[in-house]
């Protein structure tokens, strides 16, 4: 079994983490990745405290593993972060925050529920930030990852935050979908991975069936950083675009985005309504390059044993041969 200081740190058996990914998350999926050994995530983004207390109730009706809880930081309801902070669960996540907002009285107040606190960074300053801030993990988060994302890819980015919050433990997001991207990023000197799309396409999933497919038939190569999304549901995130499947929505407002915010009400009429639908050519679906990596639907305990599985084979019956002594 692979298994890494960050695991001791959260509780969890496998250095594999659910990404906290609004309401692409559901008490079914977290609690079936927690079950399983490795870190699930409610994404709690406008939330409403009585939906945190219900949903945190039914993971914990079904697991008594630990869980998270995620923020962003930017737009954060006050009284959520009040109800979580109460239900005090192992650990608090927190990402994009706006510059001008201070970081330390946040986790001070998560520490001081008794969780341990983790931020997500896709800039080493960030990162940096965060880690003086009093994180106790830090996830870099490389572009090729779903949904909103930075700029700088997962290779260089991983091992430059890696050396800048020494020794603060650090997982890597964006790209990662199997055994062979969790040793990848055990040799960038990160100590785990954090999934989103891969848990995408689960049972527990909430996504329509529909948009589960979109994921398995993807090569990976349909998918563009776009700030489309973002205007039709008039939202301004800190220094991110969102990488979503390039559909037919997305290509009838590509350069006319002018356009867009004239109708942005319709859009995002038409946009919620393609979503609840099924819609796949009109409808968003965030979602990363590792979609080429993504085969089959399978539950979310299969996917965090599997990835276990298949790193421990690379390094003990693959990484072997290379060495010649």
């Amino acid at each position: 079994m692979i298994q890494t200081p960050v695991c001791k740190l959260l509780g969890i058996e496998h250095p594999i983490a659910l990404g906290g990914m609004g309401s692409a998350t559901s008490p079914a999926l977290v609690s079936a990745v927690s079950r399983a050994g490795g870190l699930g995530a409610l994404g709690c983004h406008y939330l409403t405290p009585e939906q945190i207390r219900e949903r945190s109730a039914a993971i914990r009706k079904e697991t008594n593993r630990p869980f998270g809880l995620n923020f962003l930081v930017f737009d954060m309801r006050q009284d959520s972060l009040e109800e979580a902070l109460q239900i005090r669960p192992a650990v608090m996540q927190f990402a994009w925050a706006r510059p001008d907002q201070e970081l330390q009285p946040l986790f001070d107040r998560a520490h001081a529920a008794g969780c341990v606190v983790t931020h997500m960074a896709g800039t080493v300053p960030e990162a940096e930030r965060a880690a003086k801030a009093g994180a106790d993990v830090i996830i870099a988060q490389g572009t090729e990852g779903g949904g909103h994302v930075g700029w700088m890819a997962s290779m260089p980015l991983v091992p430059m935050i890696v050396d800048a919050v020494a020794p603060i433990p650090v997982l890597a997001a964006g790209g990662f979908a199997d055994g062979r991207g969790l040793v990848a990023a055990l040799a960038l000197g990160a100590q785990g991975i954090l999934l989103g799309t891969r848990f995408l396409a689960t049972i527990e999933s909430p996504l329509h069936p529909n948009f589960k497919q979109a994921i398995v038939e993807s090569d990976g190569h349909d998918t563009q950083l776009s700030e489309i999304p973002d205007i039709a549901a008039g939202q301004v995130w800190p220094g991110a675009m969102t990488r979503s499947r390039r559909n037919r929505f997305i290509e009838r407002w590509a350069g006319r985005e002018w356009a867009l915010r004239q109708n942005r009400a319709e859009a995002l009429t038409s946009l919620r309504a393609a979503r609840e639908s099924g819609d796949v050519a009109e409808g968003p679906l965030s979602m990363g390059q590792d979609a080429g990596l993504i085969h089959d639907i399978p539950n979310a305990e299969q996917i965090v044993s599997r990835i276990a599985r298949e790193a421990e084979e690379v390094i003990v019956r693959r990484l072997p041969g290379t060495l010649v002594v």
